[in-house]
């Protein structure tokens, strides 16, 4: 269960006696920057184990954490677990060689765990706080047997406390910073994910996103991310914002990785209805089958152009300009200058009405779940909050989001034609789009506002470093279910330009 616990016991999990994180410097170097497949082959030709891979990890985290804040929490029990998958695959148990067995996972601060560990979504409100099971995803990845490292740190409230936060801060852990550049915003909500994940203090990761919090932090660290579509993953036991948007999905360091992390945590879970509305979207066998070096090869992509609108001379410009060429040379078709309709409905106040509503509604049923919690209500995190300024840093950022939905009480007409309306969008225009064009993918820098309302997946691939070192992606995006062509289309050109690279 989670305990009350003070920011100095967090401190004291990150201070770990020095004897318990020893791992020689060449097996550091295999360690950092591995794959799931390069760790698996490790642990089989018994050149690595679960225990010695935790205890690099934890090293990494106690020597960076205090700089980069990706991190608000270690799991006490993480060695243990690791042990455990040692035995099992001494004893060559069914499922101890493959996938995630024996993998540390770290998961956002928002996706509940039921163990020593809080879940909180970085907010002091929700400290002590115990939650009846596991999340539906951690479920998963248990039974897959990975291992949960820790809790990643998040924008607070995944970013829908206050429009005046900084993307990467929250009460509890302070502000994240972009392993590249500390200057640079590291983005969010899933910003510690993103971090923890680029600056290799963990094998891979869990966000979640409701509108760009899995593919922004991910386009900015140099990180691979999946936005699947809404109900490929169970969101039960995640603290949420609205049902209709919010889904979890892989932040990995390849695309290979982020297939492995997908494989494992889609499915069924009747906690969670809309994971039975996208069984349908589940590929027979598994993601990793879409890993193929010609997965472009005929792939119709249309060209988002006005997203790429860079001064000429710019190294983003003409990188992507290369890029294009090179999706070109792998032999996709690629329809420039497309346009989605009704895309005006996006810069109104529309999602904003519907999620305030929505977030009322999904927040207070998640609180009143919970076993023990110090709020219930979001009526009662806002009086948290207001009881407690220093801590949540109240005269700095305020809680405007919270305020506007606090006011509301369910879906009513001013709702209905805010849905309405983002509906028309989705259909009209981002579907009509791409039936009309026949298209296997849309292109952009960056593109999660134009697939959040509808509930559609996209993925973000590292494309090139501007000025600073700052990282910047690519995404591709597509109708709901087409996680295996984009998968296709990500890794073709993940392997055709080998952008990533480590922060230090």
């Amino acid at each position: 269960m989670a305990t009350n616990s003070s920011p100095l016991i967090f401190s004291m999990f990150l201070l770990l006696p020095l004897f318990l994180l020893s791992i020689t410097s060449s097996g550091s170097h295999h360690i950092r920057e591995a794959t799931v497949e390069d760790l698996q082959l490790a642990f089989k030709q018994n050149k690595l184990t679960s225990r010695q891979l935790v205890k690099f990890y934890l090293k990494e985290i106690q020597k960076l954490n205090p700089s980069l804040r990706g991190v608000i929490e270690v799991n006490p029990d993480a060695l243990d677990q690791a042990d455990k998958a040692d035995n099992e695959r001494q004893a060559k148990a069914q499922g101890s060689l493959i996938g995630l067995h024996g993998i540390p996972v770290l998961l956002k601060d928002n996706i509940a765990t039921k163990d020593k560990m809080n879940t909180t979504a970085g907010s002091y409100a929700l400290l002590g706080s115990i939650v009846p099971q596991d999340a539906g995803v951690v479920a998963k990845l248990r039974r897959a047997g990975a291992i949960i490292l820790g809790k990643a740190s998040l924008s607070e409230w995944a970013h829908w406390r206050s429009r005046s936060s900084p993307l990467g801060w929250c009460a509890r852990s302070g502000y994240g910073k972009n392993p590249y550049n500390f200057s640079a915003e590291p983005c969010g909500s899933s910003s510690g994910s993103a971090i923890s994940t680029a600056a290799n203090m963990v094998a891979v990761s869990l966000g979640t996103e409701t509108d760009g919090s899995i593919l922004c932090p991910s386009f900015l660290n140099s990180i691979v991310g999946i936005k699947p579509t809404v109900g490929l993953t169970s969101r039960a036991g995640v603290i949420p914002i609205t049902p209709r948007q919010d889904t979890v999905g892989p932040m990995c360091r390849t695309v290979a990785d982020a297939a492995y992390v997908l494989d494992a945590i889609v499915g069924l879970d009747y906690n969670d209805k809309a994971t039975i509305e996208a069984l349908k979207y589940i590929p027979q066998g598994s993601y990793k089958q879409f890993l193929k070096l010609d997965g472009l090869k005929g792939k119709r992509l249309g060209i988002l152009r006005s997203e790429f609108a860079f001064d000429k001379e710019s190294i983003p410009a003409k990188t992507y300009e290369q890029h294009f060429k090179t999706l070109r040379q792998a032999g996709a078709v690629l329809i420039d200058n497309v346009e989605v309709k009704h895309k005006d409905i996006l810069t109104s106040n529309y999602e904003d009405i519907a999620i305030n509503a929505e977030f009322k509604l999904a927040l207070n049923a998640y609180l009143t779940q919970l076993v023990k919690s110090p709020v219930r209500s979001l009526k009662d995190v806002i009086a948290f909050n207001n009881r407690n300024p220093g801590l949540e840093k109240m005269k700095e950022y305020g809680q405007d989001h919270f305020m506007e939905a606090e006011p509301t009480n369910g879906i009513h007409e001013k709702e209905r034609e805010a849905l309405s309306n983002l509906e028309i969008y989705s259909k009209y225009g981002f579907e009509k789009l791409i039936q009309n064009n026949k298209l296997d993918a849309l292109v952009a820098p960056f593109i999660s506002h134009y697939i959040a309302s509808g509930g559609y997946p996209g993925i973000t691939v590292p494309a090139g470093y501007d000025i600073g070192g700052i990282p910047f992606g690519i995404n591709f995006a597509g109708l709901k279910g087409s996680e295996p062509t984009l998968i296709e289309i990500a890794y073709s050109f993940e392997q055709a330009t080998k952008v990533r690279r480590p922060p230090f």
